[in-house]
């Protein structure tokens, strides 16, 4: 069954922020993340939405979650509606399979972002400027050339609407300090490594990617929001890689070409995707899904309904 939720209004639960994809709700001590299926492009949240979107990048948050467990400590606490507090539950229907009941964190004020590969804005600095975020390169490196060792770019993080700005690591440490900078860097190419090494034998590139870490309250550098989703990376078909263009990606690169096509300046309103597109995008996001995972996205169970709190049924 494929379904469509762009937002959410959860009676009983404080919605503590609405950012482009995700509704972020208290929970207690905890936060409860719901990822829409909402898209963005520019900076810009787009309609219509796609399709099993959020499902999708719940599906491949819990399986890195999983796999990267032994390297770094994830915010997670639960997926499983039923596990949440009866407040969660009696929205399960709207819930299920796109929601996260997770540890609150002291978030790093910057994203942790890792290129594998030259492409996207690390490209045109380097044909700018011969360097990616403090890192100097050789001269006449290709488009899609891969990078070894993998650099960390990290980019101070933007309010909706606006543009984040990629930043060296002098910066970084500048904006929190030279031990939280220099963890946070191992990480983020420690965790990077292991992901390339898990997707390369699913025939996957994991071109770039960024992780966002914060503090629990024991202190712990932990890994939060999504990981290694179509939101946050670029996926590549490890077979039809070619060195000096670009690459077809399972993400929503296509939307932005779409929209370029269209002749968009970027600023808002944004054009109304075409139905194809929206299509498209759904399939693509299953597609990676089940390349990363090994298996389909599951169907939704059939309806509950469940009272409200309190409510007699």
């Amino acid at each position: 069954m494929t379904t469509t939720v762009s937002t959410t209004e959860l009676t009983g639960l404080e919605l503590t922020h609405r950012g482009k994809v995700r509704d972020c709700y208290a929970v207690g001590d905890a936060l409860l993340l719901v990822a829409t299926d909402r898209v963005s492009a520019y900076d810009v949240v787009l309609e219509p939405s796609i399709p099993d979107k959020g499902r999708v990048l719940t599906a491949l948050s819990l399986f890195w979650f999983k796999q990267l467990e032994s390297l770094v400590p994830n915010h997670l606490i639960t997926a499983d509606v039923d596990e949440m507090p009866d407040a969660v539950r009696v929205h399960a229907d709207v819930l299920r399979g796109r929601s996260m009941l997770v540890k609150r964190l002291d978030m790093l004020p910057i994203e942790c972002v890792a290129r594998g590969y030259l492409v996207g804005s690390g490209w045109k600095d380097y044909q700018r400027t011969s360097a990616v975020c403090g890192h100097a390169l050789p001269a006449g490196l290709p488009l899609s050339v891969k990078l070894d060792p993998p650099l960390f770019t990290p980019a101070t993080k933007a309010e909706v609407g606006e543009h984040d700005e990629n930043i060296d690591l002098a910066r970084a440490i500048e904006m929190i300090g030279e031990e939280k900078a220099l963890l946070a860097e191992r990480l983020t190419l420690e965790v990077y490594g292991r992901a390339r090494e898990i997707a390369a034998e699913r025939g996957v590139i994991i071109a770039d990617t960024k992780f966002e870490f914060g503090y629990d309250a024991d202190g712990v550098l932990t890994l939060g929001d999504e990981v290694l989703t179509a939101d946050s990376s670029r996926f590549w078909d490890a077979a039809r890689y070619v060195e000096g263009q670009n690459q077809e990606s399972y993400d929503k690169q296509f939307v932005r070409d779409w929209l370029d096509a269209e002749g968009w300046d970027h600023a808002p309103p944004a054009p109304l995707l075409a139905p194809e597109i929206v299509e498209k995008t759904t399939a693509t996001y299953r597609e990676i899904h089940r390349r990363i995972t090994g298996h389909d996205l599951p169907d939704l169970p059939a309806p509950t309904h469940l009272p409200a709190p309190n409510q007699e049924s």
